[in-house]
C-alpha cells in the first residue's frame, strides 16, 4: 500500500489507520494545537541573514555552508547541546530536511502538513496541509513582482505548491505528473523566476503485483513559472511506452519506461545547463541511454545538450521471479545523489557525482562530462553504494557508504578531488543502536553536510557524529535513539537517519531522525541544536 498511502493526506491516512486497527488515535492531525508562538516575529530577510534553502545552500549542490552562514566552527561544534525537539504526529519517518531563512524554519511531513517555526525558538507560527506526504526541502525565494517571498515544494502525489512564506496561504498548487505512481522526492531548485523539479516515482513497487501492466512510467524534470505555477517545459527522461508484449499470465507488458530524477537538479550559470543524474530502466530488454546518466539541459528549453551514461542494462523494475519480468533484473544502480558543481583550488570546474555502483566520479563538464576520476568507495546494492549525497569544500570530496545489504556496511571516506586518491577513511564506529537486532547498522544512506572544517554523517544506528575534515576523527555526537519531549507535546522519537542530512545556519543545527522504511527504524522527530 506504499504507492497508494504516499497520495493521501494526512486526515486520509488517519482515517485508514483507525479503520484497519479499530483504534481512535488522540490529538490534531497536525500536532500544532500545541506549540503555537505567543507573539509572531516579522519574516525579515536582509543581506547576510543565515540562511540554508532547499537541498543545498547553493544550487550547485555541494552541500557546503560558509562559516558566516553556518555560525558554527570546529571550535564550537563539540560543545552543541539538544536545544528543542519537535514531533511530526502520524509519522515513522522524519524525511524533509528543513530550510532556514528570514529567522524561520520550514519543514514538510510524512502526513502532509507543512510547519514555519520560529528558527530559534522552534514554536509555530503556520500550517499548511498538502494533498500528500512532503519529504523533499522546501526551498525559500522571492516572489516574482517584488511581493515579499515565498516557499516552494513538491508532494508524494506528484503535486508542487508555492506558498506566501509570511502566512502559508497558497498562492498555487500544480500537478507535474498524472501518472498515479509519480512523486517528487528530490527538491526542487529555484534560480530566478524558475523552479526546476524533479520527477520520480514508486513503479517499481506496483511492478510485483500480478495483472499489473509494467510499466509506463517517465521521470522528468519540469520548469516552473514561480509567480503562477504554470509549466513552462517540461523534459521526459525516456520516450513513451508501447505495448511489447503479454506475461504468461496474459498481462500486456510495456517499454521503455523508468529513469526517474531521484535528485535536486544543479545549476550551472558558467555553461547556462542544469545537470539533472538519472534512474534506471522499469521494463524492456536494454537500458535507455538516458538511463543511470548524467544529463545537461538547456535551463530555458529543456532541450537535452548532451548525456554521460555511466551504467548499461540497468532495467530493474520487473524484478526477477515475478510474473512481469521477463528477463534477469539489473543491479539498481541508479542515482540518488545530485551532481554536484564546484570550482578545484586550482581553478578547473569539475562535476561530481555518486552512484549506487558504490562509485564517485568527477566528470569534466567542457568535455561533455568525460571522467577525470573515478573512485570506489563502496561495494554497491540496492540501497547503495552511495545513496543519498555526497558533500564537498573544493579540495576533498566526503562520501558516506551505505552498502546497507553487505555484511560491513558503512564508512566515511575523504577523497582529493586533484588526484582522486583517498586522503583518509574512518571506518564504521561501534553501533548506538542495539546491535544485532535488525535494521541495526553502520550504513551511511543520508547527505552529509559540511562546514569550514567538520563534515556532519548521519547514521542508520540512529547516530549524527561531526568528523575533523583533516583526518576524520569524531569531534561531536549525538544519539538520537530515545523519546524526546517536544514543544508540541507530539510524542517522538529518534531512530535511523537516512535521505537528507542536517541542515546549519545562524548558529544552529536542525536534524530530522528517523526513517521506517528500506532497512530503517522508524522516528518523527525534528531536533534542534546550538552550542553552551
Amino acid at each position: 500500500m506504499r504507492p497508494q498511502g504516499g497520495r493521501l493526506t494526512g486526515a486520509e491516512r488517519r482515517a485508514v489507520a483507525e479503520y484497519l486497527t479499530g483504534r481512535v488515535l488522540g490529538g490534531d492531525v497536525t500536532g500544532a494545537s500545541v506549540g503555537r508562538c505567543s507573539t509572531e516575529a516579522p519574516l525579515i530577510v536582509a543581506p547576510g541573514t543565515p540562511t540554508w534553502s532547499g537541498w543545498s545552500p547553493e544550487s550547485t549542490n555541494t552541500r557546503f555552508q560558509s562559516a558566516q552562514q553556518a555560525g558554527l566552527t570546529d571550535q564550537t561544534v563539540p560543545k552543541l547541546k539538544l536545544k528543542w525537539a519537535f514531533g511530526f504526529p502520524d509519522a515513522t519517518s522524519a524525511w524533509s530536511q528543513p530550510t532556514v531563512a528570514g529567522g524561520r524554519l520550514f519543514v514538510g511531513s510524512q502526513n502532509g502538513t507543512v510547519y514555519a517555526l520560529d528558527a530559534k525558538s522552534g514554536c509555530i507560527i503556520w500550517t499548511f496541509t498538502a494533498k500528500s506526504g512532503v519529504r523533499n526541502a522546501p526551498i525559500f525565494g522571492a516572489r516574482s513582482g517584488g511581493s515579499g517571498y515565498a516557499v516552494f515544494f513538491g508532494d508524494t502525489g506528484a503535486n508542487v505548491y508555492g506558498l506566501d512564506a509570511a502566512t502559508g496561504a497558497a498562492i498555487w498548487t500544480t500537478k507535474v505528473d498524472e501518472h498515479p505512481f509519480a512523486r517528487v522526492t528530490g527538491s526542487p531548485t529555484l534560480d530566478g523566476d524558475r523552479l526546476f523539479v524533479p520527477v520520480s516515482s514508486l513503479e517499481e513497487t506496483a511492478a510485483s503485483q500480478p495483472g499489473y501492466e509494467c510499466c509506463t512510467f517517465r521521470g522528468s524534470v519540469a520548469a516552473l513559472d514561480t509567480a503562477s505555477g504554470e509549466i513552462r517545459w517540461k523534459t521526459y527522461m525516456v520516450a513513451e511506452a508501447k505495448p511489447v508484449g503479454k506475461n504468461a499470465a496474459g498481462t500486456t507488458l510495456l517499454a521503455p519506461a523508468g529513469v526517474g530524477v531521484w535528485s535536486s537538479p544543479t545549476v550551472d550559470h558558467k555553461r547556462d545547463v542544469i545537470y539533472v543524474a538519472t534512474g534506471n530502466t522499469y521494463a524492456g530488454t536494454a537500458s535507455e541511454p538516458t538511463s543511470d546518466s548524467l544529463i545537461a539541459l538547456d535551463p530555458k528549453t529543456g532541450a537535452i545538450k548532451w548525456t554521460r551514461q555511466f551504467t548499461t542494462g540497468d532495467v530493474f523494475g520487473c524484478r526477477g521471479g515475478s510474473v512481469n519480468c521477463l528477463e534477469k533484473s539489473g543491479p539498481d544502480f541508479d542515482f540518488g545523489t545530485p551532481a554536484m558543481l564546484v570550482t578545484r583550488k586550482d581553478g578547473k570546474d569539475i562535476v561530481l557525482l555518486g552512484q549506487k555502483s558504490g562509485m564517485a566520479y568527477a566528470v569534466d563538464p567542457d568535455k561533455q562530462g568525460e571522467i577525470l576520476w573515478q573512485y570506489r568507495a563502496g561495494e554497491g546494492s540496492i540501497w547503495g553504494g552511495i545513496q543519498w549525497g555526497m558533500s564537498t569544500d573544493g579540495e576533498q570530496l566526503y562520501i558516506p557508504v551505505s552498502d546497507i545489504r553487505t555484511p560491513k556496511p558503512g564508512g566515511l571516506h575523504a577523497v582529493s578531488l586533484a588526484t582522486g586518491e583517498r586522503t583518509w577513511y574512518q571506518p564504521p564506529p561501534a553501533l548506538k543502536c542495539t546491535p544485532g537486532t535488525p535494521t541495526c547498522n553502520a550504513a551511511l544512506i543520508s547527505a552529509p553536510t559540511l562546514i569550514p572544517g567538520v563534515v556532519f554523517s548521519g547514521s542508520n544506528d540512529g547516530g549524527l557524529r561531526a568528523h575533523s575534515t583533516t583526518d576524520g576523527s569524531v569531534i561531536w555526537e549525538f544519539d538520537t535513539n530515545q523519546d524526546f519531549t517536544t514543544l508540541n507535546r507530539v510524542r517522538a522519537s529518534g531512530g535511523a537517519i537516512q535521505g537528507p542530512g542536517p541542515t546549519i545556519a545562524g548558529g544552529m543545527l536542525y536534524l530530522n531522525a528517523g526513517y521506517g522504511d528500506h532497512m530503517g527504524r522508524p522516528g518523527n522527530v525534528l531536533l534542534a541544536f546550538e552550542p553552551q
